[in-house]
């Protein structure tokens, strides 16, 4: 029997005997696989809660009980069991499913959970207004053993152990986050028994177990038992992460969003084919492999990304000055700055996404102070299938306004490299160098070294004597702008600058831009509203009264999901739409 066709919403589990959920465990779990070998995704996650999954939905009344799944990558299977089974086969797809729960996208979605640590936050407010409203309701957030590590999560459960809320939290412990879970609470998770004082009984929780999270009757008779009571507590749920597919199980690193894979064997397709070039990733890794053994005074820190970040193996050869904390940018950062202070050489690469969790620590700990901290923006601009919640644009604006921080943002991995061993060099104060996900523009990875001036533009086309505007670009986005200039109708109008320093600006060449030219086109990956080409205006009037002035880049609006291609085709930023817009202007 097939159970796809029957389950329309959870109500309809609720009929079904023990041995029947076992066998929808198991169509579950093969339809993940298939959805996720086939569209890619998130799959380790999802595996491991297959059976915590139907067994919450058997005994809650979701949608009335609220049911948060912290940072998302585990709610695939949350999903088909909620109306969207059929529709499964557009997540992560353009115009299709979210990959992370969104309130807008189904009831059983209670709120957004694309980053992480939130969950028990966000249920603990949730618990407190519908107490004060004596809806009788549950309030359940399934949480993993990594994303208990972060300071917000922590600080969700001081304030909770100290309420008489009606919240559950599923403490989901599988050792794992993207990578093996770290630091000293990973070591007191392993030690807990129902009987030894803990950390949530130490904040004020109740606590049970742990119990097997892929033993539905265990399961669901403790979820059954959780039911009947109130107040903030724990149920600790032992999972293994990618559990039901043997590949998954054995390298839970790589199966955490494994690309294309045989379902059946669990072998990963080949990607990218060879000689593809490398990824920028993979890149910086490489370069600050050669810039530490060049200069002993460099650190590597990244919060819970050293595979994402390319800095996995850099980790194992130097384990003593490769740190990786765990879910907690900000700590990151001010140790980050602590190092700094006493003259050490610290490279903390964050996701453009996570790094707006340590805005005040870049302010206060950094800036402020003028510890030159080197802040290696991973994932900037638009980064394709993880959609809105992990879109890096806002970084050039956030960044822009803080006084004593140079930002830079490299045209491709040559600059990058180079922008990397200059600021290692010794700088006077903190830099921040943002770069893209995705493949380099060459095919090697190795490019000497050499100094870049800081503050300088780069002339990509000269301008001829019938020039009449000036495109001024930043980023990566300045490749594809010098390749729209040259396929336009009149390559001849446009002079084109890069800008790999967004802060300090060139005042000079900007200077001469504005004697020369009255109109001016500036292009970035992205948001318009406070970034590179806002930064600009205010220069370029005071020193031309007739300067017109295009922005192209992201708009004031949250982009959806989908290839990064299509990302760019929507807000005018691919090579076609970059050619169009020239046309227009001429």
């Amino acid at each position: 029997m097939s159970f796809s066709p029957h389950i329309k919403s959870p109500d309809d589990l609720r009929s079904l005997s023990m041995e029947e959920l076992g066998a929808l465990a198991q169509e579950l779990r093969a339809s993940i696989i298939e959805a996720v070998s086939t569209k890619e995704g998130h799959l380790g996650a999802s595996l491991g809660v297959v059976e915590l999954t139907i067994a919450l939905h058997s005994v809650f009344d979701t949608p009335k009980d609220t049911l948060i799944w912290d940072v998302g990558h585990q709610a695939y299977g949350h999903k088909m069991l909620t109306g969207r089974w059929d529709a499964f086969d557009t997540n992560r797809q353009w115009s299709g499913l979210s990959g992370f729960p969104v309130r807008d996208e189904s009831p059983y979605d209670a709120f957004g959970t694309g980053h992480s640590s939130t969950a028990i936050s966000a249920a603990l407010g949730m618990a407190l207004i519908n107490a004060q409203k004596r809806t009788n309701q549950k309030h359940i957030a399934v949480v993993g053993d990594a994303a208990l590590c972060s300071g917000m999560a922590l600080e969700g459960l001081n304030h909770a152990g100290a309420t008489q809320a009606d919240l559950l939290i599923i403490f989901n412990d599988n050792a794992m986050g993207i990578d093996p879970s770290v630091g000293g609470l990973k070591e007191h998770f392993a030690s807990l028994t129902s009987d030894t004082p803990n950390i949530f009984t130490a904040m004020g929780l109740a606590y049970e177990g742990p119990v097997d999270g892929h033993h539905l009757p265990e399961l669901i008779g403790a979820l059954q038992a959780q039911k009947k009571r109130v107040g903030p507590r724990v149920l600790h749920v032992k999972t293994v992460k990618g559990k039901g597919l043997a590949a998954a199980e054995l390298d839970q690193v790589t199966y955490h969003a494994p690309g294309k894979f045989d379902k059946t064997t669990g072998a990963i397709y080949p990607h990218p084919p060879e000689g593809t070039h490398p990824k920028y990733q993979e890149v910086f890794g490489a370069t600050v492999a050669e810039l530490m053994r060049m200069n002993p005074k460099i650190w590597a820190i990244t919060p819970a990304m050293p595979s994402g970040s390319g800095l996995k193996p850099l980790m194992d050869m130097m384990p003593d000055r490769v740190i990786d904390v765990g879910i907690a940018e900000q700590h990151a950062v001010t140790l980050a700055a602590g190092m700094a202070a006493q003259g050490g050489v610290p490279i903390c690469c964050i996701y453009s996404t996570f790094l707006q969790r340590a805005y005040d620590q870049i302010i206060h700990d950094v800036a402020l102070q003028r510890l030159p901290v080197i802040l290696a923006i991973d994932r900037a601009g638009l980064v394709g299938a993880d959609g809105a919640t992990h879109q890096g644009v806002f970084d050039l604006a956030f960044l822009g306004c803080i006084p004593d921080l140079w930002v830079a943002a490299p045209k491709d991995e040559i600059e990058l490299r180079n922008l990397l061993y200059t600021a290692q060099k010794g700088l006077d104060r903190p830099i921040a160098i943002r770069y893209p996900r995705g493949n380099t523009r060459f095919p090697l990875q190795y490019h000497p070294f050499s100094l870049m001036d800081i503050g300088q533009s780069i002339p990509v086309s000269h301008p001829s004597k019938t020039a009449k505007i000036a495109i001024l670009t930043t980023g990566t986005l300045s490749v594809d702008m010098a390749t729209a200039r040259e396929l336009c109708q009149a390559p001849e109008a446009f002079a084109h600058y890069h800008f790999p320093f967004v802060k300090p600006l060139d005042i000079n060449r900007l200077a001469e831009i504005s004697r020369q030219f009255n109109q001016v086109i500036t292009a970035e990956e992205g948001c318009i509203s406070g970034g590179f080409g806002a930064s600009l205006v205010p220069f370029l009037l005071e020193n031309n009264q007739c300067m017109k002035i295009k922005h192209l880049g992201v708009p004031d609006q949250f982009i959806a999901h989908g290839t990064p291609e299509q990302q760019k085709a929507s807000v005018g930023l691919d090579v076609n739409h970059l050619i169009k817009t020239l046309n227009e202007c001429v």
